[in-house]
């Protein structure tokens, strides 16, 4: 069965480029009817913390990238790793280095001095003398001096690297602490990982991690290396090229499905289609159509993604995620219309949910002012007559329906022999507060009779006030 998983450290956020590799690899074992891991390596003490972590898993399960295994935590699994390093010393494929900070800085000065790339020399691979007193050694891994690894890598090809050009790197710090190489060799092993999709930052690490395994008889997984997602500037992507941080993108009103669409195009392409839905995702995605050139991320397109989504969404889909944008206004969806039938009537003009919150807000709460320029424009005491007209019908209406009260405007400028912009315009900002809403009569039928007249007596008050002032 495949097998694949997503690795984070919990040192900071959960980012972009991360979210990325977590979809390849959720997208590839659920296409391929496999098992997705999520593993926490949390073995840089200094540095993860449990805020980092818990981004991670909210990140994860606003995305809807589910796991069937874990979360698996590093630090959980120490006595297993400590196991490993004595299997290794025991076998002979591993050693203790007493080399100091200072004797390492010095060979890698000469070797710089003499034009050559700084590598640990090997110094202490065959020391069978008596130990220096006073130093704590590290553990190092006896790489192969000759041969060679191959890795077909899914996506990058064929890659051999020379046995020649690697060290021997370390697999144990001085403090007994367990370094990345030795533990996530150990991790995927243990939990039977057969696909390793991960960004090509770390391709220079798997030819070690592939000699380990094969000391420890373990399989191989197979490899696939994703290229780096960059800035516009071509600089690898962080904070200054905007929100990196997934839940960023939440709290700006990004549909999840909107940014995995979005994030499956960056290096993945099927034909000249731009949205997807998951289901299609799944069924079309294969790491064989992978680019294996970087990937330029664009907020405007992923913008326009959202938009995408967010006008071929349901309304009752929609409401579910602007209910907590909502209430960070200070709306009670009680006290209004259907949040679905209001984002129904929204989505439309709304590139993300937080531009449809704030449009929506006068369904729910009585706004304090009417939009200035937009009262000074329609709310003159022209005015006066066709919402005084609109009222009376509006009130003697049998039947609280869009088509029903668009008759009424239509009577109304056919009786006072003015266009409809004299008549809905006006009605618009009364009842909305703003110049700009969707159709009038479709925004009258959601807010219900009571709210309307109460806003239009607010309006014809407002007029009365301005012609006293005048």
């Amino acid at each position: 069965m495949i097998k694949t998983r997503f690795a984070p450290s919990p040192t900071g956020y959960l980012h972009i480029g991360g979210v990325r590799t977590a979809l390849f690899s959720w997208l590839y074992a659920r296409r391929n009817g496999g098992r997705f891991v999520l593993r926490i390596e949390d073995t840089d003490r200094a540095r993860s913390t449990e805020e980092s972590v818990n981004a991670i898993l909210e990140g994860m399960s606003w995305l809807g990238l589910d796991y069937d295994e874990g979360p698996f935590y590093q630090t959980h699994r120490l006595a297993r790793y400590q196991e490993v390093i004595q299997q290794l010393l025991d076998s002979g494929h591993a050693y203790y280095c007493y080399a100091t900070k200072e004797e390492l800085d010095q060979l890698r000065e000469e070797q710089k001095a003499r034009g050559e790339k700084p590598r640990y020399d090997g110094r202490y691979r065959d020391f069978i003398g008596t130990p220096p007193e006073g130093v704590d050694p590290v553990v190092r891994f006896k790489n192969p001096l000759e041969g060679e690894v191959v890795i077909d890598d899914l996506v990058k090809g064929r890659v051999v690297i020379q046995n020649s050009e690697l060290d021997d790197l370390i697999i144990a710090r001085s403090d007994g602490m367990p370094t990345y190489n030795l533990t996530v060799v150990v991790d995927d092993w243990d939990m039977g990982i057969t696909h390793v999709i991960r960004g090509d930052d770390h391709l220079n690490n798997t030819p070690r991690q592939i000699n380990i395994l094969k000391a420890l008889g373990a399989p191989i997984p197979q490899y696939a290396h994703i290229p780096m997602v960059l800035g516009e500037d071509g600089s690898r992507l962080s904070k200054r090229h905007g929100a990196v941080s997934v839940l960023q993108y939440k709290e700006e009103g990004y549909l999840p499905e909107a940014l995995l669409n979005y994030l499956v195009r960056l290096g993945w392409s099927h034909g000249d289609q731009e949205i997807f839905t998951l289901d299609e995702m799944i069924e079309l995605f294969s790491l064989e159509a992978v680019n294996n050139a970087p990937s330029t991320f664009n907020p405007e397109k992923c913008l326009w993604v959202n938009q995408q989504h967010i006008q071929r969404s349901s309304g009752a889909h929609l409401a579910r995620h602007l209910a907590p944008f909502m209430e960070q206004r200070g709306c009670d969806l009680s006290r209004g219309p259907e949040l679905a039938q209001v984002a129904e009537l929204l989505k439309e003009r709304s590139r993300t949910l937080v531009e449809m919150a704030d449009q929506a807000v006068y369904f729910y709460r009585d706004f304090d002012q009417f939009d200035e320029a937009a009262a000074k424009k329609y709310l003159r005491p022209v005015a006066e007559a066709p919402l005084r007209h609109l009222r009376e019908k509006l009130a003697a209406l049998e039947s609280w329906t869009a088509e029903a009260i668009h008759e009424v405007i239509q009577a109304t400028a056919a009786e006072l022999e003015v266009g409809m912009g004299k008549v809905g315009m006006p009605l618009r900002v009364a009842i909305t507060g703003q110049g700009q809403s969707p159709s009038i009569d479709a925004v009258a039928a959601l807010l219900g009779r009571d709210k309307v007249l109460a806003r239009l007596d607010r309006a014809l008050a407002f007029i009365e006030a301005r012609k006293a002032g005048a």
